[in-house]
């Protein structure tokens, strides 16, 4: 498959998600067995949510609560990459506070229609919800002071860019400090694929020693990957008997292998 099929597909499962978040179906991705549910629930506290709409957390597709654990401060500015229904940038907007700015980037028009929506319904001053591609990312060279992405960059087919525009934005001393799903140690490349449909619906996720690797060569410091949430062959158990596997028999070769993780890094000062 090829990047652009890659950003097709992508771009295609996230506006039909914003399309049954507008109508009230399921959340996920459409497919049966549900393929995302065992990765996107009890991400966030209900203090968190409590008085956000309803939709932006029907539409969170995240696999990790970036906010929480980016230690945002009032008065930053605040850029989160795939940012779909909006969850993670109105929880920002209230972290940095009047002072602070937090920015939304996604690069379909339902998920924007839908998180321009949720804005409007929480009464959130200081967000903006701009149209674009991660690869590509439509501000200036160092403005902003933290980047923040939920289960996002793992989808894009150009990483290495993702990854040099995130620095390009940053201030000096910016951080970097997404989720995302990566991988440990060897799998087999087809049972990859297989177990990677179930946690992302489309994904191409990282070894996490690849990852530490690119942010490096994308001129970051302090790299470090921190496992949330680490999947069992159980989770995905009737997502892969559907596809005809024999799931006990797969198991060594597989169990404990793919997780969800939190990836800090620095803008060198």
């Amino acid at each position: 498959m090829s990047i652009n099929d890659v950003k097709e597909a992508v771009r295609e499962k996230y506006s039909e998600a914003a399309r049954r978040v507008s109508t009230r179906q399921s959340s996920c991705c459409g497919t049966t067995p549900d393929c995302c549910s065992p990765i996107t629930s009890n991400l966030y506290e209900i203090a968190e949510t409590g008085d956000l709409p309803e939709n932006a957390v029907l539409a969170s597709l995240g696999c990790g609560n970036p906010t929480a654990l980016a230690e945002l401060k009032p008065g930053e500015t605040v850029l989160d990459l795939g940012s779909g229904g909006g969850i993670d940038v109105l929880l920002s907007a209230k972290r940095v506070g009047p002072a602070g700015k937090a920015y939304g980037l996604d690069m379909t028009d339902e998920m924007l229609a839908l998180a321009r929506d949720n804005q409007r319904k929480a009464g959130v001053q200081n967000v903006e919800f701009l149209k674009g591609e991660i690869e590509a990312i439509p501000l200036p060279d160092n403005s902003v002071d933290v980047i923040i992405s939920n289960c996002v960059i793992n989808l894009s087919g150009n990483k290495d860019r993702v990854l040099r525009e995130a620095f390009r934005v940053l201030k000096p001393g910016g951080r970097f400090a997404v989720s995302d799903v990566v991988t440990r140690g060897e799998v087999p490349a087809k049972l990859r694929a297989d177990v990677l449909l179930w946690v992302g619906c489309i994904a191409g996720a990282l070894r996490d020693d690849e990852y530490r690797a690119k942010l490096a060569q994308a001129g970051f410091s302090a790299i470090d990957v921190q496992p949330t949430r680490i999947y069992s062959v159980e989770d995905a158990r009737d997502f892969l008997v559907s596809k005809e596997i024999d799931v006990d028999a797969i198991a060594p070769q597989i169990e404990g292998k793919f997780m969800s993780a939190f990836i800090r890094a620095q803008k060198p000062k």
